[in-house]
Parts: C-alpha cells; structure tokens; sequence
C-alpha cells in the first residue's frame, strides 16, 4: 500500500517511482543505523560514569558472545570497546603513560574484533583477557594517579 502511495505522488512530480522508494528506503536504513550508533555511545556531556557504564555494557555483550560462540556479537562489542576508546571522553589524562594504556587497549580490542571476524575461538578467548586486562591496569593506573592528586 506505501508503495503506491509513494509511485502516486512520484508520478506527479516527475521522478520514477522506483527512484523515490529508493531514495526513502535508503533514508530508513541511514536513519536507523546512526539510531543504533547513537545508542551504543554515551550521551553528550555524559558525566565520566555513565560512559564506565557503556564500557561495561560492550563488555558484557563480548562476553555474552564468548559463551554462546555468537561471533558477530563478539566483534561488536570488540570494536564498539575500541571507538569509545578514541573518544573525547575517554581521554581522562593527557600523559604519556595515559596513552600508552589507551593504545594497548585498542590493539587488544582490535585483536579480539579480529580472532571474532576470522571465527577462531581460542585467539578470541586470549585476546579477550588481554583485553580485559588491559582494562584493569588501566584503571590501576587511573586510581594510582588521583590518589597521588589528592590533597596531603
């Protein structure tokens, strides 16, 4: 029915019907898919907090995806984990050693993305600990630096 209604109106503006259905189906699908992006990012002017809270969502589907060999959630996740990871938000320290733990992280979110796209489990397995790791030394590091910051 939403066919002939858009080769109705299509006809009487000059463009072929097709070309409309095809322009409005391609509008849908961009528009859902930066929906879905936009969800699976922390909101603007998110407090530190709710973008831990997305990490830990992306982590939890990567592991969700582990236990149940659904690879293509695992590679979501993998390379959901690393984008946050460029993002503005992420950057809670601008030192070297900052940087460093967020690199190492990437490379090892980028390895699990990888052993997931090439559907090998055990590489997955190893490089999502490593991943997780990552994670933990990161946030070692994090706390081991406010701590420092704090007033004596």
């Amino acid at each position: 029915m939403a066919l002939n209604f858009t080769l109705k109106i299509s006809t009487n503006k000059g463009v072929s019907g097709m070309s409309r259905f095809v322009w409005f189906g391609s509008f849908i699908l961009l528009s859902c898919g930066f929906s879905v992006l936009a969800l699976a990012q922390p909101k603007p002017g998110a407090n530190i907090r709710d973008f831990m809270q997305v990490k830990l969502k992306h982590s939890q589907d990567i592991l969700a995806g582990m236990v149940t060999e659904d690879f293509d959630k695992i590679a979501k996740g993998a390379q959901e984990l690393s984008l946050l990871s460029q993002a503005a938000s992420w950057q809670v320290f601008q030192t070297e050693d900052y940087l460093l733990h967020s690199r190492e992280f990437r490379r090892s979110a980028d390895a699990l993305r990888d052993a997931a796209k090439a559907k090998n489990m055990d590489a997955a397995a190893l490089a999502y600990v490593d991943t997780t790791l990552k994670c933990v030394n990161c946030h070692k590091y994090v706390r081991g630096v406010r701590m420092a910051e704090l007033p004596k």
